[in-house]
């Protein structure tokens, strides 16, 4: 803003007084600033406001209330969540003068998650997570069963529309909160649609990861609404075996230790396949802790002290021999590690990381215990975890020697970058960007239509290595993927530095077809396998090539993303002149002036960003269809054949 010319600058400090300390009332400050409350008001966002709901039926579970949580979608789009625990109070809370229903989800902060009166372990943290919901929906109510009576209340847009009242009666013994929302397209601009997928995913994470609840979700917007029911009384050990469904184990069942220290749950439960690359969640309270933390620390620590004790004493690693190491001793190992804390400390930019040091502790004496027990109960089992331990050593030595004989050949060496890349000029990896693109004859077009400035380009040549079926010796041979670990400066695997990143958006830019659906899945399993904190950051997209150009005269040009799309075009042009439709089977068709103007160009390209859950899900149906089970693959080209409407052949 100008400046006056004749105001000083003590007159400008006078003029910043109390008058413009603005004081937001209510839950005001969430449809001010809803991004502090959830993160972000896109789909991401939206799906938010379901957890924070269902959050507090899993918190009636945790506490022993409740053993049924029921998600439906209906069909304007809102969300029905009703649990079976004891039922939000209604009683007058004192220092409100409120209902405590009222109270919950009105005011900020306010909970039973508060002074260890409500809930021992809480996955709903801060208290905000009712009050969040009724402020960024256009319309909530809630139902109450207790006390022999139901009650009711609704609000608008965070408002109080109906005070709470007494609606009918009930049996003694009921109990529940029964909550109804819908979004308010006022906040959530971008879209207000459920995705049914992002919503069945986690709600059966949470079944695995609370053993005993049941969680159903319904669809109702379809004609024929969709159900799924999902109950473990397994838990984790059930969600191993899901894990594990379309991969080889090496032993029948999944081993679960469980355990408390300190008031700290902790449940663990493993098994190794045949496959060369490990799987390992944790979670704090439900919450998953995508970048690990103290109880993941604890838990590797322990894993590998225990297989090297054991080996040690039964004479399956020599005295001459150096122990495993940490990446042996998970080499194929899928593992769940889950603990209930009642005071957990996150950290981390995405607050996904555990800091509590007695988790640590608690972890590792309680798996360590239980693990040994299990080790020498089981001697043949121990006998193949070992084995499996020792392959992975020797295959880490024939790596370690094929990594220097490709640092001499020029292929990791710091400061020899690969021949194919085309590098961009600047050295801010804010702006810099590396297209990894699909074909020479793509890659050159990249190249001559690309910005210099920020953006570098990678060509590959056809389909990278599997990296699922791989050893690492194998997977270093590779001259693509060689190529993309050097060009990122990064390294991978257990050496991954982001600090050493050199570009915050990695493209993937690929032909809109089978094959080039397939090598998005190869590198998107590469990368989520040796690289994952580059999708954790939110630095890896997959760039949208048009299906089609569509011209009409000298004036009208415009480029199509779908069949749909084009025929809904089509149908609104005049009838002359007569349309000229260009199809694009390939990148290459585009020369470097179309492809900059459809695909790279900032202004005008469209990126989809991969989250974790988008990398995980294409390493899984990437198992499934190219793993040696051929149960799971027949099943879904039968459930999926009928979708194939134009197949290239």
């Amino acid at each position: 803003m100008a400046e006056r010319p004749e105001e000083t600058k003590a007159e400008r400090v006078n003029d910043y007084n109390a008058s413009q300390i603005q004081v937001l009332k209510g839950l005001e400050a969430v449809r001010k600033r809803p991004g502090m409350y959830i993160g972000a008001t896109n789909s991401q966002g939206l799906h938010h406001l379901v957890w924070e709901i269902v959050d507090n039926g899993i918190d009636e579970a945790l506490a022993g209330f409740a053993d049924q949580i029921d998600v439906v979608i209906e069909k304007d789009n809102s969300i029905t969540v009703t649990d079976n625990g004891r039922g939000i109070p209604v009683d007058n809370q004192k220092e409100t003068g409120k209902s405590a229903l009222e109270t919950v989800y009105t005011i900020l902060h306010a909970g039973g998650k508060f002074g260890g009166g409500g809930y021992k372990v809480s996955g709903g943290l801060h208290g905000v997570g009712a009050s969040v919901v009724n402020a960024l929906s256009e319309s909530l109510s809630v139902e109450v069963t207790r006390n022999g009576k139901q009650y009711y209340m609704d609000f608008v847009r965070g408002h109080v529309h109906t005070p709470l009242k007494v609606v009918g009666t009930a049996p003694e013994d009921a109990h529940g909160t029964k909550v109804h929302f819908l979004p308010d397209p006022n906040i959530f601009t971008e879209t207000t649609v459920y995705d049914m997928d992002t919503l069945t995913t986690r709600v059966r994470e949470l079944a695995f990861l609370n053993k005993g609840l049941r969680i159903t979700i319904k669809d109702n917007r379809p004609d024929e609404p969709i159900e799924h029911d999902f109950h473990y009384e397994g838990g984790i050990r059930h969600y191993v075996e899901y894990l594990d469904r379309d991969r080889q184990p090496l032993f029948k069942d999944p081993i679960y230790v469980e355990g408390v220290e300190n008031d700290i749950t902790v449940e663990v439960s493993l098994q190794y396949t045949d496959d060369y690359h490990s799987t390992l969640k944790t979670f704090t309270n439900n919450i998953n802790t995508y970048e690990g933390g103290t109880h993941e620390e604890g838990f590797k620590q322990a894993l590998t002290r225990i297989i090297n004790v054991y080996a040690r004493n039964n004479n399956l690693l020599k005295d001459n021999e150096d122990n495993l190491t940490g990446p042996d001793v998970r080499e194929g190992l899928t593992a769940v590690v889950s603990v209930k804390h009642p005071d957990p400390q996150f950290e981390g930019q995405t607050k996904t990381k555990l800091g509590n040091s007695d988790a640590r502790t608690a972890t590792n004496h309680v798996f360590s215990q239980e693990f040994s027990k299990f080790m020498d109960e089981h001697p043949q089992v121990a006998k193949e975890i070992v084995q499996k331990g020792l392959l992975a050593a020797k295959a880490r030595s024939a790596a370690k020697r094929a990594r220097e004989v490709t640092r001499k050949k020029s292929g990791l060496e710091i400061n020899s970058l690969p021949g194919k890349l085309a590098n961009n000029t600047s050295k801010d990896p804010k702006v810099s960007e590396l297209f990894i693109v699909e074909g020479d004859s793509a890659g050159g077009s990249a190249k001559q239509g690309r910005s210099r400035l920020t953006q570098a380009i990678l060509p590959i040549r056809g389909k990278i290595l599997n990296v699922e079926k791989a050893t690492m010796d194998r997977i270093l041979a590779n001259e693509e993927i060689r190529s993309l670990f050097t060009a990122m400066g990064t390294g991978f695997g257990e050496d991954f530095d982001i600090n050493k990143v050199n570009y915050h958006k990695l493209i993937i830019m690929t032909d809109a077809d089978v094959d080039g659906a397939h090598i998005q899945t190869l590198l998107l399993t590469l990368i989520y396998n040796f690289m994952q904190p580059m999708i954790d950051k939110g630095y890896v997209y997959i760039a949208q090539p048009p299906l089609y150009r569509v011209r009409q005269g000298n004036k009208f040009q415009r480029y199509i993303d779908s069949d749909e799309e084009l025929q809904q075009l089509l149908a609104e042009l005049p009838a002359s002149p007569k349309p000229q439709i260009q199809r694009y089977k390939g990148l290459g068709e585009m020369d470097a002036e179309q492809l900059w103007e459809t695909t790279m160009n900032p202004a005008n390209r469209r990126l989809l960003r991969v989250t974790s859950d988008d990398a995980a899900a294409a390493a899984d149906a990437f198992q499934m269809l190219m793993g040696e089970k051929v149960a799971p693959r027949r099943q879904f080209i039968e459930e999926n054949a009928k979708f194939v409407e134009n197949l290239d052949i």
